[in-house]
Protein backbone atom coordinates (compact mmCIF):
# COMPACT_ATOMS: atom_id res chain seq x y z
CA UNK A 1 0.00 0.00 0.00
CA UNK A 2 2.99 2.28 0.26
CA UNK A 3 3.07 2.61 -3.53
CA UNK A 4 -0.43 4.11 -3.66
CA UNK A 5 -0.32 7.81 -4.55
CA UNK A 6 -3.66 9.47 -4.09
CA UNK A 7 -2.74 12.57 -6.10
CA UNK A 8 -1.66 10.50 -9.10
CA UNK A 9 -4.86 8.50 -8.92
CA UNK A 10 -6.96 11.66 -8.82
CA UNK A 11 -5.03 13.12 -11.77
CA UNK A 12 -5.70 9.98 -13.80
CA UNK A 13 -9.40 10.08 -12.96
CA UNK A 14 -9.60 13.78 -13.84
CA UNK A 15 -7.78 13.21 -17.15
CA UNK A 16 -10.09 10.33 -18.11
CA UNK A 17 -13.21 12.37 -17.30
CA UNK A 18 -11.84 15.32 -19.25
CA UNK A 19 -11.12 13.20 -22.33
CA UNK A 20 -14.57 11.61 -22.09
CA UNK A 21 -16.15 15.06 -21.96
CA UNK A 22 -14.12 16.23 -24.97
CA UNK A 23 -15.21 13.16 -26.90
CA UNK A 24 -18.89 13.61 -25.99
CA UNK A 25 -18.81 17.28 -27.00
CA UNK A 26 -16.98 16.51 -30.25
CA UNK A 27 -19.49 13.83 -31.23
CA UNK A 28 -22.39 16.13 -30.33
CA UNK A 29 -20.99 18.92 -32.50
CA UNK A 30 -20.57 16.50 -35.42
CA UNK A 31 -24.19 15.34 -35.06
CA UNK A 32 -25.44 18.93 -34.93
CA UNK A 33 -23.46 19.88 -38.04
CA UNK A 34 -24.80 16.86 -39.93
CA UNK A 35 -28.35 17.69 -38.85
CA UNK A 36 -27.81 21.32 -39.89
CA UNK A 37 -28.88 22.57 -36.46
CA UNK A 38 -27.75 25.89 -35.00
CA UNK A 39 -24.63 25.41 -32.93
CA UNK A 40 -24.66 27.29 -29.64
CA UNK A 41 -23.90 26.49 -26.03
CA UNK A 42 -27.44 25.33 -25.28
CA UNK A 43 -27.70 22.94 -28.23
CA UNK A 44 -24.22 21.47 -27.69
CA UNK A 45 -24.76 21.05 -23.95
CA UNK A 46 -28.09 19.29 -24.37
CA UNK A 47 -26.83 17.10 -27.23
CA UNK A 48 -23.64 16.08 -25.38
CA UNK A 49 -25.29 15.70 -22.00
CA UNK A 50 -22.92 18.07 -20.23
CA UNK A 51 -23.50 21.27 -18.30
CA UNK A 52 -23.29 24.62 -20.05
CA UNK A 53 -20.86 25.72 -17.35
CA UNK A 54 -18.47 22.99 -18.52
CA UNK A 55 -18.51 24.42 -22.02
CA UNK A 56 -18.09 27.99 -20.83
CA UNK A 57 -15.29 27.19 -18.37
CA UNK A 58 -13.25 25.12 -20.81
CA UNK A 59 -11.54 27.65 -23.08
CA UNK A 60 -10.80 25.18 -25.89
CA UNK A 61 -14.42 24.02 -26.14
CA UNK A 62 -15.69 27.57 -25.71
CA UNK A 63 -13.54 28.89 -28.57
CA UNK A 64 -14.60 26.04 -30.83
CA UNK A 65 -18.31 26.57 -30.21
CA UNK A 66 -18.03 30.34 -30.64
CA UNK A 67 -16.14 29.98 -33.94
CA UNK A 68 -18.68 27.47 -35.28
CA UNK A 69 -21.50 29.77 -34.21
CA UNK A 70 -19.88 32.68 -36.07
CA UNK A 71 -19.38 30.55 -39.19
CA UNK A 72 -23.06 29.64 -39.20
CA UNK A 73 -24.05 33.27 -38.70
CA UNK A 74 -22.03 34.28 -41.77
CA UNK A 75 -23.54 31.59 -43.99
CA UNK A 76 -26.77 32.81 -45.60
CA UNK A 77 -29.88 30.76 -45.06
CA UNK A 78 -32.36 29.94 -47.81
CA UNK A 79 -34.75 32.57 -46.44
CA UNK A 80 -32.04 35.23 -46.61
CA UNK A 81 -31.18 34.23 -50.17
CA UNK A 82 -34.82 34.55 -51.22
CA UNK A 83 -35.07 37.97 -49.58
CA UNK A 84 -31.90 39.17 -51.26
CA UNK A 85 -33.10 38.21 -54.72
CA UNK A 86 -33.08 41.46 -56.67
CA UNK A 87 -34.93 42.53 -59.82
CA UNK A 88 -32.24 41.21 -62.19
CA UNK A 89 -32.53 37.74 -60.72
CA UNK A 90 -36.30 37.91 -60.90
CA UNK A 91 -36.19 39.06 -64.53
CA UNK A 92 -33.80 36.24 -65.44
CA UNK A 93 -36.02 33.73 -63.69
CA UNK A 94 -39.14 35.04 -65.45
CA UNK A 95 -37.40 34.92 -68.85
CA UNK A 96 -36.24 31.36 -68.20
CA UNK A 97 -39.75 30.28 -67.25
CA UNK A 98 -41.23 31.97 -70.32
CA UNK A 99 -38.79 30.07 -72.57
CA UNK A 100 -39.76 26.85 -70.86
CA UNK A 101 -43.47 27.59 -71.37
CA UNK A 102 -42.91 28.23 -75.10
CA UNK A 103 -40.99 24.97 -75.43
CA UNK A 104 -43.70 23.01 -73.64
CA UNK A 105 -46.43 24.67 -75.74
CA UNK A 106 -44.58 23.58 -78.90
CA UNK A 107 -44.29 20.01 -77.64
CA UNK A 108 -47.96 20.07 -76.67
CA UNK A 109 -49.01 21.19 -80.18
CA UNK A 110 -46.83 18.51 -81.77
CA UNK A 111 -48.34 15.81 -79.56
CA UNK A 112 -51.87 16.98 -80.41
CA UNK A 113 -51.06 16.72 -84.14
CA UNK A 114 -49.70 13.21 -83.62
CA UNK A 115 -52.85 12.33 -81.72
CA UNK A 116 -55.04 13.60 -84.60
CA UNK A 117 -53.07 11.44 -87.04
CA UNK A 118 -53.42 8.42 -84.78
CA UNK A 119 -57.19 9.00 -84.44
CA UNK A 120 -57.47 9.30 -88.23
CA UNK A 121 -55.67 5.95 -88.71
CA UNK A 122 -57.92 4.27 -86.14
CA UNK A 123 -60.98 5.78 -87.87
CA UNK A 124 -59.82 4.46 -91.29
CA UNK A 125 -59.50 0.94 -89.88
CA UNK A 126 -63.12 0.99 -88.71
Amino acid sequence: MADYDRREQLKKIHASRKSATYQKVDEAIQRLVRANVNINFNSVASEAGVAKATLYNNLELRDRIESLRQQQAKAPTSKQIKREMDDNNKDALIASLQRRIKKLDGENKELREQLKVAYAEVYKKI
